[in-house]
Parts: C-alpha cells; sequence; structure tokens
C-alpha cells in the first residue's frame, strides 16, 4: 500500500516563500517522496522589492517587478493559493484562511515577511504612505500625480528613515520631481545608513547634495498632520508644512506569528535553529523578516532580500532532507555585498572586492537583480525590455 502524500505548505510569497517553493520544485524527489507543495500568499503578485523604487521613477512597469505567482509557477507543479491565513492549528497542523478551507500540512514554511508599523506617531497612520508593498507604490504615484497636477510652486516631502529605503526613495522621487521638489530625510540617529559599506555611504551622501535633500538628525517625529510634520530636536519642536510624507523606517512582525505558540525573541520574531527550523517543532521551518536568524558561524543574518533567497535554499534542502531521511545543513550566510539606487539611472555597488557607483552602479544593479529574478523564463522576458526600450525610445524621437 502505498504512503499518503506529504505536504508542505508555504506562507508567504515573498523570496524566501516563493524561492523555497521553486527550489523544492527543483530537487531530487522519488516517486514515493514527491510531496504536495502549497503556496499561500495574500496577492496574486510575487514583489521583486528592491525594484519598488523604478515603478515609482517611471523606469520599470509592474509586470517586470510584480509577475503573477500564476504565470511564475507555470508547469512546476507547485498549486498556489491566493488566501489571507488568519490562524495556524499547531496541534492539528492546519491553517485557516478568510478565502479558503483550511490545509492541513505536514511541513510548515512561515515566510510571511514583516510589515512597516505606522502606529509609532499621533497621525502617521492617517497620512503617512509606507512604502514596502505595491498597493503602497500605487498609492503613492496617485498623490503624487495629484501634487505635480497642482498649480503649487513647490512640492514638500518628508522621508521619515535615513536607512537605504529612505535614502534610496528620496533620490528618486527627487530625480522625478526636479525643481519642484523639496525633500528633507528624518532620523532619530546621528547618521545615516549606519549598516552601510564605507563606499556606499559616502556615494549616498554626495547623491543626496547634489539633489539638496536636507537631513534631519537625531530628530524626533511628534506628530503628523495633513500639512505638517512636528520635528523635535534638542528639547525644541519646530512644525514644518509638508505635503507628503513616506515612512520607510521598522519591521512589525504580524500578530498571527506573535501568538503561535512557538519560542518568540522580544522583537516577536520567532526562533530558529540554524536549520531554519523553530525550536519547539522540527516540521515547522521559518525565515526571512519574521525569523530571529543566526547562521551555523553566530553571524546575526539581516533581514535582506539576498539573506532570504539564501535561506530559501537551504530551507527547501532540509525539508528534502528531512522527508528523504538525509542530513540537514547548517545556514551558512555568506554577504554578497550591497547595492544602492541613487536617483535615476544611477546606484552604488560595493562587495566581493568591486566598487561601482554613477551609470556604471546602474547597470552593475540591474544586472544582478535580472540574475536574481525568479524564473528564466521572466529574466528572459525582462531582459529583452531592458535592452530594446532604450532603442526603440530613441527610434520614435
Amino acid at each position: 500500500m502505498s504512503q499518503p502524500t506529504q505536504r508542505i505548505c508555504i506562507l508567504g510569497g515573498g523570496f524566501g516563500g516563493l524561492y523555497t517553493a521553486l527550489r523544492l520544485s527543483e530537487l531530487p524527489w522519488t516517486r514515493s517522496q514527491q510531496p504536495e507543495i502549497v503556496l499561500i500568499d495574500k496577492s496574486d503578485r510575487f514583489l521583486f522589492s528592491p525594484l519598488l523604487y523604478e515603478l515609482v521613477s517611471g523606469e520599470m512597469q509592474t509586470w517586470e517587478i510584480a509577475p503573477p505567482f500564476e504565470e511564475i509557477l507555470a508547469g512546476t507543479g507547485i498549486r498556489f493559493e491566493r488566501a489571507t491565513a488568519t490562524d495556524i492549528d499547531l496541534q492539528s497542523q492546519a491553517i485557516y484562511c478568510e478565502e479558503a478551507p483550511a490545509l492541513n500540512y505536514d511541513y510548515l514554511v512561515l515566510a510571511m515577511g514583516g510589515k512597516t508599523p505606522v502606529d509609532l506617531v499621533p497621525g502617521a497612520r492617517e497620512h503617512a504612505i509606507p512604502f514596502r508593498s505595491l498597493s503602497d507604490a500605487y498609492r503613492l504615484q496617485e498623490r503624487l500625480r495629484l501634487l505635480e497636477q497642482s498649480d503649487r510652486e513647490f512640492i514638500r516631502v518628508a522621508v521619515v528613515g535615513g536607512g537605504y529605503s529612505g535614502v534610496e526613495v528620496a533620490c528618486k522621487l527627487a530625480d522625478r520631481l526636479g525643481d519642484r521638489g523639496r525633500f528633507r530625510i528624518i532620523d532619530r540617529g546621528s547618521e545615516i545608513l549606519r549598516q552601510s559599506a564605507e563606499f556606499n555611504r559616502k556615494t549616498a551622501q554626495a547623491a543626496l547634495e547634489a539633489r539638496h535633500i536636507w537631513l534631519d538628525l537625531d530628530t524626533e517625529i511628534e506628530n503628523i498632520t495633513a500639512d505638517s510634520i512636528a520635528l523635535g530636536f534638542k528639547n525644541q519642536v519646530d512644525t514644518i508644512p509638508v505635503d507628503l510624507v513616506l515612512w520607510t523606517v521598522g519591521t512589525k512582525v504580524s500578530d498571527a506569528i506573535k501568538n503561535l505558540d512557538l519560542e518568540h525573541h522580544q522583537s516577536g520574531q520567532i526562533a530558529i535553529a540554524p536549520t531554519l527550523q523553530t525550536t519547539q517543532r522540527p516540521e515547522i521551518f521559518a525565515l526571512g523578516d519574521l525569523a530571529a536568524c543566526h547562521d551555523i558561524n553566530q553571524q546575526q543574518v539581516p533581514p535582506t532580500a539576498q539573506a532570504a533567497i539564501q535561506q530559501a535554499d537551504y530551507c527547501a534542502w532540509n525539508l528534502w532532507a528531512t522527508i528523504a531521511n538525509r542530513p540537514l545543513l547548517p545556514f551558512r550566510y555568506q554577504p554578497l555585498g550591497e547595492m544602492m539606487a541613487l536617483g535615476i539611472q544611477n546606484a552604488t555597488v560595493s562587495g566581493l572586492g568591486m566598487q561601482f557607483d554613477g551609470t556604471l552602479g546602474h547597470l552593475a544593479r540591474r544586472a544582478a537583480y535580472l540574475y536574481r529574478l525568479p524564473t528564466l523564463k521572466h529574466r528572459l522576458t525582462v531582459g529583452f525590455n531592458w535592452v530594446t526600450q532604450p532603442i526603440l525610445e530613441l527610434l520614435s524621437q
């Protein structure tokens, strides 16, 4: 009598979840061990988030950075469920969703990512726009369209957060708005890009200066209204008029994850072993923003796309090894450097002994992300468009 097919459910279709599913579909399963792979996400599209800035600047289109899951997963054997998980019963190994019947699992991968906390300051939830999802980008685009069509002389933009996202989105929007833009980056720290490589940090500072983007450092935000932001600096509060506030700081684990009966760190992240299994339930794996991960060398793993992609390879392998009764591999993180967009067709790249900026940095960043797109078919389609689009634009002039 044949064994029943085991089911692997993957919650979250970001880098960690999608790339785990794709890698699982490629591993050498025997006929008797081949599991059912189910990917569950509330959106119908995968978002290649490092290229979200190009959507707002108009350099790229939605289909390039956010292909539908059905298109990506075609021919892989992976089943996709568009649904929002509301509860996970760890005892009965069942996932309950708003838009779909309950799903039982034999193995579960938690890769739902985090969300931007916009409830830390009075008025932020109502008046600030986070920049993490496709819907955030659409909301920002609509707001920019209305501001650009208005008769105001200047468009005043405040960007909360001096990390990678804040600097990148400020530079992109500054190039989009040109002389009409008036920008400031607000951060409670004493410097921007505290975790960045020195070359990238200096290049970014030069890019901000060239675009006349003001830095408010060592500054707290007291409150936000529809047309102002109150900033606290050295026990003094100044209220500044503003047309648009972007919130790019912080990551919050969802309540659904916090409420799971698993070991959590103080931040709410799930505690995991170097094999990416949760410490209390080896049938549950966790990766990405919601997991507190240290690799086999006790190196703290950053919440970045490159880290999630690396974790996905190990997660898929260890799931295969568990089912195939093979040894599991402890995760070993390999820092590959960092890249930042610093305006339209401008970027800085530092890593693996190489440093690029300007147009060369832009091309190197594009090439690296093209290689990281989820499937060969999508890479070829997007790459062909990147090559031919400038030619078509030139011919149309």
